[in-house]
């Protein structure tokens, strides 16, 4: 038998489908957890806080799931998990994560990747639509009580063109919603096909496009890859939309693009810093929807899915499978 530590929010969805040979140790409160912690084998450890209980776990971990609010408690738990052999995860952005250490001890690593990607490909939606109809000045409208004469957005999707930077999970979800809108879609992707560049190709062709949609990882390849060039090159009634992290964009250079009307404007479900300033000049640009980070959160089935991605993972990880989606610790994806 295995032992498991677990979180009573999850017993209701775990308990039923797990396996004989996973013996469950739930907790509902940090003390409890601290005192079944020398016990575990497998961990699923989601806290907010008092993160000592799960470094006097971390160090007996085989198999854990260390998700916390901050990255750095989160990077503490794995560097002290010298036993872990498989790190879960529901985040799917990997940046903060100790990579090296984890590549050092010969650690699988599985992220959250796609298991948000339906709700965010819908949120990259509903952000064209508020830019191409102006429904930000709609619901302005409607709080002053004031009834429009007019709409003050009178662009159409169909028979727009966007440019679709990343093409994982999320990229994917992203084109097919747009087909049904009649956008055309070009990917950006290593692999040659139908609607693709290549990854030194879209710099030359970025002012063909209506959108501009950023969906890839966060790595060294994709820091500030929007700079003040590309902004210049892009349409000036083009509009950009980051659902990745906002050290892709360079975001001064942004704010200068965004002020001198070079693009249309931006739709920034990811910023930095965040939670962004109160004083930041991007609140107040009239051109700039700023959505606080909130694609990933606008659903409720994450916690479903973590779950019935978890149990297919402990099933191969018992077999000797590979589990899935699994991180390339060289790559940072």
């Amino acid at each position: 038998m295995t032992v498991a530590v677990l979180s009573a929010m999850a017993r209701p969805l775990l308990e039923p489908q797990l396996p004989d040979w996973v013996e469950p140790r739930w907790y509902a409160t940090t003390e409890e957890l601290y005192a079944l912690a020398p016990e575990a084998e497998i961990g699923w450890f989601d806290l907010y806080k008092n993160t000592e209980e799960l470094y006097a776990l971390a160090p007996e971990a085989e198999i854990g799931w260390f998700d916390l609010y901050k990255k750095e408690d989160m990077a503490e738990a794995i560097r002290r998990a010298v036993k872990l052999k498989w790190l879960n995860s529901i985040y799917a952005g990997i940046d903060g994560f100790p990579l090296e250490v984890m590549a050092e001890r010969g650690v699988t690593f599985t992220n959250g990747a796609g298991i948000n990607a339906l709700t965010i490909a819908e949120y990259v939606v509903m952000g064209m639509l508020t830019v191409a109809k102006g429904y930000r000045e709609v619901v302005r409208a409607q709080d002053r009580h004031e009834w429009l004469m007019d709409s003050p957005g009178k662009v159409e999707l169909a028979g727009s063109r966007a440019l679709l930077l990343g093409y994982g999970a999320i990229g994917k979800l992203i084109e097919a919603r747009l087909a049904a809108f009649e956008v055309e879609v070009t990917k950006v992707r290593r692999s040659p096909g139908p609607g693709t560049l290549g990854p030194d190709d879209w710099r030359a062709r970025l002012g063909e496009f209506d959108w501009v949609i950023l969906a890839v990882p966060a790595t060294a390849d994709t820091d500030a890859m929007i700079g003040a060039a590309e902004l210049a090159a892009m349409k000036p009634a083009a509009t950009l939309i980051n659902i990745a992290r906002g050290a892709v964009v360079d975001q001064d250079a942004l704010i200068s693009a965004l002020r001198d009307k070079t693009i249309a404007a931006a739709f920034l479900d990811v910023t930095t810093p965040e939670p962004l300033p109160a004083a930041h000049p991007l609140w107040e640009l009239p051109n700039a929807h700023v959505t606080m980070h909130l694609s990933g959160r606008a659903q409720d089935k994450m916690f479903v899915r973590s779950v019935e991605r978890f149990l297919a993972n402990l099933d191969r990880w018992r077999r000797g499978e590979p589990v899935e989606p699994r991180v390339d610790l060289q790559l940072g994806y």
